[in-house]
């Protein structure tokens, strides 16, 4: 069984799982090609090699969440940009899926204080050693 996927690159853009995303899709409508950008969470990466995607989901106006699965070598993306380096310790955080984007917030921003405050307890007992 192949190891769950927690980062991945798409051109020189590298993100992982927890990270807010920007993707740049571009969409063609008749003769007419526009971009078109949906933001969101990376929930999830999966796939190998050239078959591999990425789930981006965000709360949409009244709450509700809009999930769109991107596969990572479309021809019709754009750019991946990273918003912001988000902090957890899942390959996959379908768990937001029953959350608001307020304990969403609450989640990853735990889970980063979390790490920091390892981080801090390792330096400090390096230095009384």
């Amino acid at each position: 069984m192949p190891a769950m996927a927690l980062s991945t690159v798409h051109g020189a853009t590298a993100f992982s799982v927890g990270d807010v995303l920007r993707v740049h899709q571009r969409i063609q409508e008749g003769g007419k090609t526009r971009i078109q950008v949906f933001e969101g969470m990376a929930i999830a990466i999966r796939g190998e090699r050239g078959n591999k995607s990425f789930v981006v989901r965000r709360v949409g106006s009244a709450g509700v969440g809009i999930e769109r699965i991107f596969p990572l070598f479309s021809p019709i993306i754009e750019k991946v940009e990273v918003k912001s380096k988000g902090n957890v310790h899942r390959s996959k955080l379908y768990y937001l899926r029953g959350k608001s984007a307020h304990e969403v917030a609450e989640v990853t921003k735990k889970s980063a204080k979390h790490s920091v405050s390892k981080k801090s307890r390792r330096k400090s007992s390096k230095k009384s050693k």
